[in-house]
C-alpha cells in the first residue's frame, strides 16, 4: 500500500509539473517562422509579397491576456508585412456560452499595422458562441471581415472561407466572389481540412485550428486524435505541407483554448513571403 501511495504522490507531482510547465509555455513569446513560396501566378519580376498569418488568439484564459497580444501585435508590426490575416477563433466558449468579452479584442488588434490591411475569417469557437458581436468588435478594431467572399490586396485573391468545422464554409460562393479579380488566389480559413476540396486552380491555403497538436508528449504524440470525436486532420497538423500542386501553412496559433496550456506544441504565427518563381 505505501508503495502505491508513494507512486500515487510521485504521479501527482509529475502531474503538476507539467501542467506549471505547459501553462508557462502557453503564456511565452510566439515563435515567428517563415516560409518563402514560389508562385507562378505572380507577375515575373515583381517585388515579393509578405503575409503574417495569425490564428487562435483565444482572448480572455490565462493564456491571453491584453499585455500578452500588445507584445505579438507589435512583434507582427516589426516585421513590416504587406497584409496580416487573422484565421479565426478570436475567442473560447462553446453551445452559446462566451467566454470573454469581443469588444476587449478592439484596441489591441486596431494597432495591427499592414500596407494591405487586416483581412480575417471566423473560427468554430467564434461560431459556436456569438459569431455577430466577434464580426462587429473585428469591424471595430478596421479589420476585414470574409466570409466566404474574396478581396483582391496587392498581387493576391484572398478567398476568405468560413470555418469548415461547422460547416460554414461555401467554397463555391467563395470562387464566384472573386469572379474579376487578378491575381494569385490565397485561402485563408480556420481548418485546414477542406484543403483536399479546393479545385486545382487554388494552390495556396492558409490556416490554423490545430494548434499544432497542443499537447504533444514522446512517444504518444498529441493528444488531440484521443478526445473521442473529429479534431482535424492528422495530414494537416502543422507547419508547410506541401502537397502536389499545393502549399498548405498551418499555423500553430497565438492562444490554447479552452485549456491554458501547450507542450511541446509552441505558439506561434508564420511571416509567408510570395514571391514569382
Amino acid at each position: 500500500m505505501r508503495r502505491l501511495l508513494r507512486l500515487a504522490g510521485w504521479l501527482t507531482l509529475l502531474g503538476l509539473g507539467l501542467l506549471g510547465y505547459g501553462l508557462i509555455a502557453a503564456t511565452s513569446q510566439p515563435v515567428e517562422r517563415q516560409v518563402e513560396i514560389a508562385a507562378p501566378g505572380l507577375p515575373a519580376g515583381g517585388p515579393p509579397f509578405r503575409v503574417a498569418l495569425l490564428s487562435d488568439i483565444h482572448f480572455g484564459n490565462r493564456a491571453m491576456q491584453r499585455a500578452r497580444l500588445d507584445a505579438i501585435v507589435a512583434a507582427v508590426n516589426a516585421a513590416k508585412p504587406d497584409l496580416v490575416v487573422i484565421a479565426g477563433d478570436f475567442v473560447n466558449g462553446r453551445a452559446g456560452r462566451i467566454e470573454t468579452n469581443p469588444a476587449d479584442l478592439i484596441a489591441p488588434l486596431a494597432k495591427l499595422r499592414a500596407p494591405h490591411g487586416v483581412i480575417a475569417t471566423l473560427g468554430n469557437h467564434d461560431h459556436w458562441t456569438d459569431p455577430a458581436r466577434i464580426r462587429g468588435a473585428l469591424t471595430q478594431a478596421g479589420i476585414t471581415v470574409l466570409a466566404n467572399q474574396a478581396a483582391q490586396r496587392g498581387p493576391l485573391v484572398i478567398l476568405g472561407l468560413d470555418d469548415a468545422h461547422t460547416h460554414h464554409d461555401d467554397i463555391a460562393a467563395t470562387l464566384v466572389s472573386a469572379k474579376g479579380m487578378a491575381g494569385l488566389p490565397v485561402v485563408v480559413t480556420h481548418s485546414p481540412d477542406l484543403a483536399s476540396r479546393l479545385p486545382a486552380t487554388v494552390g495556396q491555403v492558409l490556416a490554423g485550428h490545430t494548434h499544432c497538436g497542443q499537447v504533444v508528449l514522446p512517444l504518444i504524440g498529441s493528444l488531440a486524435p484521443l478526445v473521442g470525436r473529429h479534431v482535424y486532420n492528422t495530414h494537416y497538423t502543422c507547419g508547410v505541407i506541401r502537397d502536389p500542386g499545393r502549399t498548405v501553412v498551418i499555423t500553430g496559433g497565438l492562444g490554447s483554448g479552452s485549456v491554458p496550456v501547450r507542450i511541446g506544441a509552441a505558439p506561434d504565427w508564420w511571416l509567408v513571403t510570395f514571391r514569382a518563381p
